[in-house]
């Protein structure tokens, strides 16, 4: 008869996922901290008047031709 293995239920190669996976949440938390929350930096706001308003140009006048 073929046994199967189930006496044998450690979770060891589990702890090491759970606990590099938890480190990686760890991680992004921080980097999401600092993405969207400034990380408590002083907002930087800056209010910038660009004037755009140029002299007019004209185009010069083009000559006639003479009557024939």
């Amino acid at each position: 008869m073929a046994e199967g293995n189930t006496g044998n239920t450690s979770g060891g190669g589990n702890m090491g996922l759970a606990f590099i996976v938890g480190g990686l949440l760890v991680v992004v938390v921080i980097i999401a901290f600092f993405v969207f929350g400034r990380g408590g930096m002083p907002d930087t706001t800056k209010d910038i008047n660009v004037d755009v308003n140029l002299p007019k140009v004209e185009a010069p006048s083009v000559p006639t031709p003479p009557s024939t």
